[in-house]
């Protein structure tokens, strides 16, 4: 068992060594995508004095070098400094990070969980149903999931239930106004793709498993068929949901940036939009490279979930 611990610690700080490189070469990526698209933080519609917009341009150290300014940026980062927004004014990206996060995170978890449940359940009464009505249905809501993009069923959810019916605020949100009517219709559209995901998975992983030689014993014994699946099916269906959690989450956390447009959300992805469009660099690297931190940090944590669950793993 101590043995075992140890392999699981030197896996994770193996996949932390990995994971530095990793998140540097995201880092110059994006530096540079962004630096090398055309326009720039300080084009406006009256256009500015030669003199004025140099001054401003060395305020941000835009004049110089693109390479000093790429070391200039690694520095800052090594200190803990993300830099001050270049569009807001007297605002630093931490700010804007922290102000957003929060509304993003929620979302995304919520989401995930959400999904993770549901077509958790599904697929199991998809599996336990086989080829009757109840598995067809649960499979064709599913497949209609999968093929509708979340940027067709936002707008929809939100009209049929923001805008016609009244039951729900179909847009808009206030940091700190975390509530569960304004946060139902987003968190079900970014959910709603991945559930049907989950649940053809758990529908596949829990046939297989059904059909192994060790539930039949279980079987034998006398055991009813909702016992067999809790003490000894659930464990080994769940293999192929935890491999999934990894891509699932990146997604999730992707998709954010479609939902918050689309209901008006104050959370870093529309922040990234906003910047993207007004080439707002700071603001750019700051979102990717939490987004990028977390999906490392999240398909690690699904690396290690699935050893947990499988002991067949080995941590090389």
């Amino acid at each position: 068992m101590q043995s075992h611990k140890l392999l699981v610690l030197r896996f994770i700080l193996k996949r932390l060594l990995i994971a530095v490189p990793t998140l540097l070469i995201i880092i110059t990526a994006a530096f540079f995508m962004m630096r090398f698209a055309p326009g720039s933080p300080f084009d406006t519609d009256r256009q500015l004095p030669p003199a004025i917009e140099a001054k401003v341009m060395a305020e941000y150290g835009l004049d110089k070098p693109l390479s000093a300014q790429y070391f200039d940026y690694l520095g800052g980062l090594m200190k803990g400094d993300l830099g001050p927004s270049l569009k807001y004014k007297d605002k630093d990206v931490q700010d804007i990070i922290r102000e957003g996060f929060p509304v993003t995170a929620t979302i995304g978890f919520c989401a995930l969980m959400l999904a993770l449940t549901l077509g958790s359940l599904l697929g199991i009464f998809a599996a336990v149903r086989q080829n009757t009505g109840g598995d067809f249905a649960v499979m064709g809501l599913a497949m209609i999931g999968i093929c509708i993009p979340i940027f067709v069923i936002g707008p929809v959810l939100s009209v049929i239930f923001g805008v016609k019916l009244g039951w729900l605020p179909s847009a808009g949100l206030y940091r700190g106004q975390m509530t569960f009517t304004h946060l139902l219709l987003p968190v079900l559209t970014l959910a709603l793709p991945y559930t049907a995901v989950i649940s053809r998975l758990m529908r596949a992983s829990m046939i297989e498993v059904l059909q192994s030689g060790y539930i039949r014993t279980a079987k034998a014994k006398g055991l009813s068929s909702g016992a067999v699946i809790r003490r000894h099916g659930l464990r080994a269906a769940f293999l192929p949901i935890v491999s999934y959690l990894g891509p699932a989450a990146a997604r999730v956390i992707t998709g954010s940036l479609v939902i918050e447009q689309v209901f008006a959300l104050p959370g870093i992805g529309r922040e990234f939009v906003y910047g993207a469009l007004s080439r707002d660099y700071t603001v750019v690297m700051g979102v990717v490279i939490v987004y990028a931190s977390l999906i490392i940090a999240l398909n690690l944590l699904a690396d290690v979930l699935y050893g947990i669950l499988d002991p067949r793993v080995k941590y090389d």
